[in-house]
C-alpha cells in the first residue's frame, strides 16, 4: 500500500479519554505513548503523519527535522511554548491547541490564590491542625474596593478581570498594544509604573519570551506599593527569584502566590519555603474540565484535518460545537420561542446563522435568535456560514424607530433610568455632538425634540445602552431603519414617537468588546455580508444526533458536493430581502 493510500499514523504522547481516542482511532493508526522520553521521540517520530502530545513533552526544532512525515502536531495545554513554533511553521506543519479550555481554569486558580494568599488560608490552616492559637496578623484583608493589577490582557487577564469585578475589585490593565475592548470595559490601562505603582494585588498572565523574562526584578518590586500581594501563573522566570525573596523579607511585599515550577531539583527551594508564599506546582490550568474540552477538541480538528475537508471549495459551511459559539448582541427570547416551535414542528433549518471566527471560538454576526433557539433546545451542534473581514466583512448601524408611545412619556421613561442623562440638543447639531461629546446615541422625536443620551458617571457605557434599549423595546414598538429623515418616517410610519439614532462601530470594535463578555443591544449592528447562503433547509436530526463532529462534516461536505454535481447552487451577486424569522 502505498503512502497516499494507507491511513495516517498518529503518534499519541499523552493520556486521552475513551471519546477522544475513539474519535482519533476512526481515521488513523494510533499509537499510544505516554510520557515517552526525548530521545525516544526522536528515534521514531519520522514513521508518524501526526502527533499528539501533552505539556510536558518537548517537541523541539530537531525532533520537527526528523518528522519528515508530519503534518500536524496537537498539544494539550494552555500554550504552545513546548513546541518549536517558528520551525514547524517553516515546515508548513499546522498546530492544534484549545486554549480557551485551559483560561477559564487558570482564571479559577488565579482567583483562589488571590483569595488564599490575602486571607492566609494556607498558613490558618496549617496553624489549625497544629492546635496553635491564631494570631492578630492572620485576619488578612478583603478584596472589595481593592485594585487588582494585571498584567497581559489576553483570553487568560479577561477572564481574570470578570471575576474579580465580581468581587468589587477596581482593574487596572498593562497591554503592550492597546484594543477596542479596553476602551469599552471597566478596566484602565496604564504602563507598568503605574499598574505597580497603584495595585494592591499584582496578577502576571504573559508568555514567556525574551522581552519578557525578568521582567520583574529589583527596581519594579520596589515600586510595588507596600504591603502588595504578587501573583504568579506564568513562567517562573518572568519574575526574578533573589529581588523576590528580598521584598518579602523586607516586608515590603505582604506575601506572593505562585503557580510554577520548581527551579531546583532538589527539595530546597528557599522561595518556596518563605513563610509568606503559597506555591503550586504549574497546575492551574489542569482541570476534569479543561482536559476533556481540550482533548475532545484536538481529536475532532485532527479527523477533520486527516479527512481533507475543504468546506470552502464548495460553500463556507461547517457544522460546529455549540460551545464554541457566542452572540455579540442581546436576544429577543419571544422570538426565540416562536423559532424553536418552528424548528421542532418542520424539523428543518432554512437558513445558516453567520460566523466569524475569533480566538478559535465563533462570533455570530446575523443569526442570535436562530442560535439561541438551537443552544435552547439542546443541539450539540450548528451549522454555519464562515466569513471574516478579508471576504468583505462590514458593519453599519440600524436606527431604532420607537411607535405607539407619546413624546412626552418617553421621555418620562427615560428619565427615570439611573444610567443615562438626557441633554437637550438641536437636531442639526446633534450628528455633530454625538462624536464630540461621546454620546451613546441621540433621540429626536416626532415633535423635532432631541436629546442626547450621556452614560451616568461610572457606569459602563455597554451597559448604560443596554438598559437603555430594553427600556423602550419592553414599553414600546420598535422597528429598525436606516433611514433619519424624520419626515419620511413620519409618513411611513403613522404611530411614529422617535427615532434613536447610535453611532457607527466597527467590526474589530464589536469583536473586540464581545470577547470581553459584553453584548451589545438587540439589533444595533447590521453586518453586511457577502455570498449569504440562503435556503439550505438542513435536517435538524443530523445536527441534535449524537454522531461524531467529523461525521456530520463528513456528511454536509458530500450534501453539498452532490448540489454542485446537480447544479443545485447558485450565486446572486444582487441584494436580497431577507424576512425575519
Amino acid at each position: 500500500m502505498s503512502h497516499q493510500e494507507r491511513k495516517p499514523r498518529i503518534l499519541v504522547c499523552a493520556d486521552l479519554p475513551l471519546k477522544a481516542k475513539e474519535t482519533l482511532e476512526s481515521v488513523g493508526d494510533v499509537s499510544y505513548r505516554p510520557g515517552i522520553e526525548y530521545d525516544h521521540l526522536n528515534q521514531i517520530i519520522s514513521q508518524y503523519d501526526i502527533l499528539v502530545v501533552s505539556r510536558s513533552i518537548k517537541v523541539s526544532a530537531e525532533t520537527i527535522e526528523r518528522g519528515v512525515h508530519l503534518r500536524m502536531i496537537g498539544t494539550i495545554g494552555a500554550g504552545v511554548d513546548n513546541i518549536d513554533f517558528a520551525v514547524a511553521k517553516s515546515r508548513q506543519i499546522a498546530i492544534v491547541t484549545h486554549p480557551d479550555a485551559h483560561s477559564i481554569a487558570v482564571a479559577e486558580h488565579t482567583l483562589g490564590l488571590i483569595l488564599a494568599i490575602a486571607r492566609q488560608i494556607p498558613m490558618i490552616n496549617r496553624d489549625a491542625k497544629e492546635g496553635q492559637k491564631l494570631p492578630a496578623a492572620s485576619m488578612g484583608t478583603g478584596l472589595s474596593g481593592k485594585t487588582l493589577g494585571i498584567i497581559g490582557y489576553g483570553r487568560i487577564g479577561r477572564e481574570v478581570a470578570r471575576r474579580a469585578q465580581a468581587f468589587g475589585m477596581k482593574i487596572l490593565v498593562n497591554q503592550k498594544r492597546n484594543t477596542p475592548q479596553l476602551e469599552m470595559e471597566e478596566v484602565e490601562s496604564v504602563d507598568l509604573t503605574d499598574l505597580l505603582h497603584r495595585s494592591d494585588f499584582v496578577s502576571i498572565h504573559v508568555p514567556l519570551r525574551p522581552d519578557t523574562k525578568y521582567m520583574i526584578g529589583t527596581r519594579e518590586l520596589a515600586k510595588m506599593k507596600k504591603g502588595a500581594y504578587l501573583i504568579n501563573t506564568a513562567k517562573r522566570e518572568i519574575i526574578e527569584d533573589q529581588p523576590l525573596l528580598e521584598a518579602l523579607n523586607a516586608h515590603h511585599l505582604s506575601g506572593i502566590a505562585m503557580d510554577v515550577s520548581p527551579s531546583k531539583t532538589d527539595h530546597f527551594d528557599p522561595l518556596l519555603l518563605h513563610p509568606h508564599v503559597i506555591a503550586t506546582p504549574h497546575i492551574g490550568s489542569i482541570t476534569r474540565d479543561a482536559f476533556l474540552q481540550a482533548t475532545l477538541h484536538i481529536a475532532e480538528e485532527i479527523a477533520e484535518f486527516i479527512q481533507g475537508l475543504k468546506f470552502e471549495a464548495v460553500l463556507p459551511l461547517r457544522i460546529i460545537p455549540m460551545s464554541k459559539i457566542f452572540p455579540h448582541e442581546s436576544i429577543d427570547q419571544k422570538r426565540v420561542d416562536r423559532l424553536k416551535i418552528r424548528l421542532m414542528e418542520e424539523r428543518v433549518l432554512a437558513n445558516p446563522p453567520i460566523v466569524t471566527e475569533v480566538e478559535n471560538k465563533f462570533m455570530v454576526l446575523d443569526g442570535a435568535t436562530r442560535t439561541a433557539a438551537m443552544k435552547q433546545l439542546g443541539f450539540p451542534h450548528a451549522v454555519v456560514q464562515i466569513t471574516d473581514q478579508e471576504q468583505g466583512l462590514d458593519l453599519h448601524t440600524w436606527f431604532h424607530v420607537i411607535l405607539g408611545i407619546e413624546g412626552d412619556q418617553l421621555i418620562e421613561l427615560l428619565s427615570k433610568l439611573e444610567d443615562i442623562s438626557l441633554v437637550p440638543t438641536e437636531p442639526d447639531k446633534a450628528d455633530e455632538e454625538l462624536f464630540e461629546y461621546g454620546a451613546l446615541c441621540y433621540l429626536q422625536l416626532n415633535d423635532n425634540r432631541t436629546f442626547l443620551v450621556q452614560p451616568a458617571v461610572g457606569v459602563n457605557r455597554l451597559d448604560a445602552l443596554n438598559r437603555l434599549t430594553e427600556s423602550y423595546i419592553g414599553n414600546a414598538q420598535v422597528e429598525r431603519t436606516l433611514e433619519k429623515n424624520i419626515r419620511i418616517l413620519r409618513s411611513e410610519y403613522p404611530a411614529f414617537s422617535g427615532l434613536v439614532i447610535f453611532p457607527e462601530y466597527s467590526v474589530s470594535q464589536v469583536m473586540q468588546v464581545t470577547l470581553s463578555g459584553r453584548y451589545f443591544p438587540a439589533g444595533i449592528t447590521r453586518f453586511i455580508i457577502p455570498g449569504r447562503v440562503l435556503r439550505l433547509n438542513m435536517d435538524i436530526d443530523i445536527l441534535i444526533s449524537d454522531r461524531p463532529l467529523h461525521e456530520k462534516n463528513r456528511w454536509l461536505n458530500q450534501m453539498l458536493e452532490e448540489k454542485v454535481q446537480r447544479n443545485a447552487i447558485r450565486y446572486y451577486r444582487e441584494p436580497v430581502y431577507l424576512l425575519d424569522e
